[in-house]
């Protein structure tokens, strides 16, 4: 028999909460076996669950995820699966690295800024010494 588990379980497990597990089944990303008001989850729903987080820890949206997901075909093989996930990291990648050129130049602009402010302090302060 297949292993199965409850909405509980997968929780649990994979360290979510339930109202985000429904929120993935809303979106069509799972699709459990209903016996009456219970999810029964299947452990390719497991799975899934998992490259969803996996995904959504490296930046990816979740209509990547779908798409990364969508594309697994187990009888034709996952090339195209891999190779578009591969696009898709080199991509998170330049936007880091573009996040990343962005941020020092902020932080250049900070001390920029803060030295102009420090300089100007240090004036202000002086000319009320001069005037006292």
């Amino acid at each position: 028999m297949a292993a199965t588990y409850s909405i509980s379980d997968l929780a649990r497990e994979l360290d979510i909460t339930t109202r985000a597990i429904r929120f993935y089944e809303e979106q069509g990303m799972l699709s459990p076996e209903r016996r009456g008001q219970e999810r029964i989850y299947s452990a390719k729903d497991k799975v899934t669950l998992k490259l969803i987080l996996r995904g959504k820890r490296i930046g990816f949206s979740l209509a990547e995820c779908k798409e990364l997901i969508e594309l697994y075909d187990p009888s034709h093989g996952n090339r195209k699966q891999l190779e578009t996930f591969m696009d898709k990291i080199a991509e998170r990648r330049d936007q880091l690295q573009q996040q990343l050129l962005d941020i020092q130049q902020m932080q250049l602009e900070l001390d920029t800024a803060e030295e102009r402010c420090l300089i100007a302090l240090a004036e202000t302060d002086k000319k009320q010494s001069v005037n006292s």
